[in-house]
């Protein structure tokens, strides 16, 4: 068993973006005081102040109308001196999420959830657009272990727009045989003891045990949950899995630090592109 080191991968990605990070602006707006939330926005903000890139945070109180939201949104979407927008995930019950994602620009949109962006993923667009962080610092803990992924059976437990979804057509782009089931899927483990590639990412505690992984297969834990103790843990009993897998992330220190770290990469290709098409700004 290796366990993959996403901090140590995350760290050496942002050390190779400080030469280009120059210039770059990333807007970060954020409505209500969950606790989670904010902490996730001050690493965000910390991480790109790191490589250089230049933040303004936008805090809204939690009865925000939609319309003020969507307002500001639009404030930024036309503001040449920001490359980056992005709105912290989950917003309160009354805005529609998927309304507000779809008002920031596509190429602004440094989250990749914008109904564009997942649409050319979808096609495996051969056109700039920007991936989902998450899954993408997936994609990039695969690369890190120097083997080909077409032919792999890869399995995702999960089926949200934000990891789920994108993750499967990720993987299959780069020519994995792809499996997608989740919490309710009847006789879970059959499909997941098939799984070359596992990538967990269903908000369940210990959801995977060491009888539903497949002797050498690669574990890749996206869940974040806390125990009754407060500790961080994810989706994956990682003592046990961790005797069988050949590769394995932990929570935390895994995918969590890739996450932040797409972020900052998107932000910077998002950057680069929008001066080249503007390129006296």
């Amino acid at each position: 068993m290796n366990i993959i080191d996403g901090k140590a991968i995350a760290a050496q990605i942002k050390q190779d973006l400080k030469s280009q990070a120059r210039g770059a602006c990333l807007a970060v707006v954020i409505v209500g005081d969950d606790p989670a939330s904010h902490v996730y926005v001050r690493a965000k903000i910390k991480a790109a102040t790191e490589v250089g890139i230049a933040t303004k945070l936008h805090e809204l109180p939690a009865n925000t109308t939609e319309s003020n939201l969507i307002a500001l949104i639009e404030k930024l979407g036309i503001d040449n001196s920001v490359h980056g927008i992005l709105v912290q995930l989950p917003l309160p019950a009354h805005l529609d999420t998927r309304r507000v994602l779809d008002t920031i620009p596509p190429a602004k949109d440094v989250d990749g959830l914008h109904t564009m962006n997942s649409g050319r993923l979808f096609q495996d667009a051969d056109v700039p657009y920007i991936k989902s962080c998450t899954p993408l610092g997936v994609m990039e803990l695969l690369r890190s272990l120097q083997t080909s992924l077409v032919g792999r059976h890869a399995v995702v437990v999960g089926r949200s727009n934000l990891v789920g979804k994108p993750m499967a057509m990720m993987l299959l782009n780069a020519g994995c045989t792809v499996t997608i089931t989740h919490k309710q899927t009847v006789d879970l483990a059959s499909h997941t003891r098939m799984a070359d590639i596992l990538v967990v990412a269903a908000g369940c505690q210990n959801l995977i045990t060491a009888d539903m992984v497949k002797i050498g297969a690669v574990v890749i834990d996206v869940g974040i949950n806390r125990t009754a103790d407060g500790k961080l843990c994810g989706d994956v009993d990682f003592e046990n899995v961790s005797k069988i897998a050949s590769h394995i992330t932990p929570v935390p220190g895994g995918v969590g630090p890739m996450t932040i770290a797409m972020v900052l990469q998107n932000t910077i290709n998002a950057t680069l592109n929008q001066l080249s098409f503007n390129p006296n700004k």
